[in-house]
């Protein structure tokens, strides 16, 4: 290792101690802190992110790049040195252009829009957090302007979800998508009654739920001793390190969907972080490539795993057990119809595999209008109930149910949500591959055995962290760019054979 490389390295892991110093201070302020520490905290979170960027931003960090980026310029593409100069030169040259005064302001507005965000959605007053996001919206057009666009001010914003996407591709692939969907919505609905679902809308007890939610999480492999799980109002996977990934949930006591795939859902992110090679611990090229392939890796384990027959023919003996009552008129056959039942629904994560998109695609025209100036802050909650009539054909009952559900807004979030959608049809085209290359995943599956898919996307995805992109992951594993081939193929089939189209 050269002088230059290690100075570098030096710093870096001091950048990484702040942010994730700052990562913790976040997961306490939604699994543990009374509201009344939301002020403090959240300028706590401002310190934490303005050192944090103040050091990333150093000239001396930017000298180091350009030295190092001329001593690798012969180095294969894969090697690791070069790839830790090639993703950090990006990150620092979108870093630089925003002023440490703006990240801590951002940060600030971050922690007390949580807060306020969680009370106002458990109060059902818009009014309450309102005045926070009008806040935000100003702070991430600002932030756009900081970073620069050419053509929509989404553009800048997606592109730190999502490298070098333009909004224009990820409209281009929704319009697609939309037209495959709709039709086959219409074609379900008109088929409903061949799906019973009411065993999963039982009382269920919470802490009955929660253990079966982590006797899933085991399963499949997540590690509790470099982990745990707590209960939040919105769910979500956070890291301190490799060796610390921690999952949040929350249950409903009445609907068993919810509790459940909210585990696998964040332990397939978890799986991914857990999997970060320890080389790569502190240097900033450790985690996910990106949004759309951590959310390929958490719906993959929710669905194309945890909603597939196979699994429920290995978990349903476990179901059983956990719950006999609700359990004495099932078997494994009509537990995987009914976790795979599709009806238009109000929440997002609660969504089926069919209509979970469209709640997506509905986020982001919401997204690019708000920041376009093209709709009002104060017009939202009446904007998304149309919206919701319009892409769903339901209407929320209340504003908790709409345009208060996510939490991602009163954190600055704008331009991640199209990531979900993005990571589901991504996780359908890696899945097809793992089927080619593995065998008969659901002979594994049925068996419990889900450790040869995990170890095939830890030699595939999970060992090279931030190494590539999206689409260098998708031509290194599957022969081909993003796709939405697969992830179509995959809805008509399933859903074809459950519905009897």
């Amino acid at each position: 290792m050269t002088e230059t490389l290690t100075e570098l390295k030096t710093l870096l892991a001091e950048v990484d101690d702040l942010g994730k110093a700052a990562a913790v201070l976040s997961w306490d302020q939604q699994a543990n802190m009374p509201p009344g520490g939301a002020p403090a905290r959240a300028s706590q979170l401002a310190t934490l992110s303005r050192l944090s960027h103040e050091r990333f931003t150093s000239e001396r960090v930017g000298h180091l790049l350009y030295d190092l980026s001329k001593e690798t310029r012969d180095a294969s593409y894969d090697d690791d040195t070069a790839s830790l100069v090639r993703v950090l030169k990006r990150d620092y040259e979108k870093a630089v252009r925003l002023p440490s005064t703006f990240v801590a302001e951002l940060a600030e507005a971050s922690g007390l829009g949580t807060t306020a965000w969680a009370q106002a959605r458990a109060a059902n007053d818009w009014a309450a957090f309102q005045d926070h996001l009008k806040k935000m919206i100003e702070l991430k057009q600002r932030e756009a302007e900081y970073l620069g666009y050419h053509d929509k001010i989404y553009d800048a914003l997606l592109d730190t979800y999502e490298p070098d996407m333009k909004t224009a591709q990820v409209a281009e692939i929704f319009d697609g998508v939309r037209r495959e969907l709709v039709p086959l919505v219409r074609a379900i609905s008109e088929h409903a009654e061949r799906v019973d679902d009411s065993v999963v809308r039982r009382a269920y007890a919470p802490d009955k739920q929660w253990a079966l939610a982590q006797e899933a999480l085991r399963a499949i492999g997540y590690d509790f001793a470099r982990g745990r799980m707590d209960r939040v109002p919105h769910p979500f996977c956070t890291t301190f390190s490799n060796h610390d990934v921690r999952v949040t949930n929350r249950v409903l006591p009445n609907f068993f969907n919810s509790a459940f795939y909210g585990a696998l859902h964040e332990g397939g992110h978890a799986l991914y972080e857990q999997g970060s090679p320890d080389k790569f611990e502190r240097t900033g090229l450790g985690g996910g490539a990106s949004l759309s392939v951590h959310e390929s890796q958490s719906r993959l384990w929710e669905n194309l795993v945890g909603r597939s027959r196979a699994f429920w023919e290995f978990f349903f003996p476990k179901f059983k057990k956990t719950f006999r009552k609700n359990a004495a008129e099932m078997d494994a056959e009509k537990m995987y119809r009914a976790v795979n039942k599709v009806q238009p629904s109000f929440i997002r994560i609660e969504a089926d595999e069919v209509t979970y998109s469209l709640h997506i695609m509905l986020r982001f025209e919401a997204e690019n209008l708000l920041l376009e100036n093209k709709l009002k802050v104060s017009e939202l909650p009446g904007w998304w109930d149309e919206a919701m009539s319009s892409y769903l054909g339901v209407v929320p009952p209340d504003v908790a149910r709409g345009a208060l559900q996510d939490i991602h807004w009163s954190m600055g979030s704008c331009g991640y949500f199209p990531t979900y959608a993005l990571g589901s049809i991504f996780s359908a085209q890696l899945f097809e591959q793992a089927r080619e290359q593995l065998g008969d995943l659901d002979e594994q599956f049925a068996r419990g055995e889900f450790s040869p898919l995990r170890e095939w996307l830890t030699a595939n995805i999970y060992q090279h962290a931030r190494k590539y992109t999206l689409n260098e992951i998708a031509m290194r594993v599957t022969g081909e760019p993003l796709q939405t081939r697969s992830y179509i193929a995959y809805l008509k089939s399933k859903y074809s054979e459950i519905y009897g189209l």
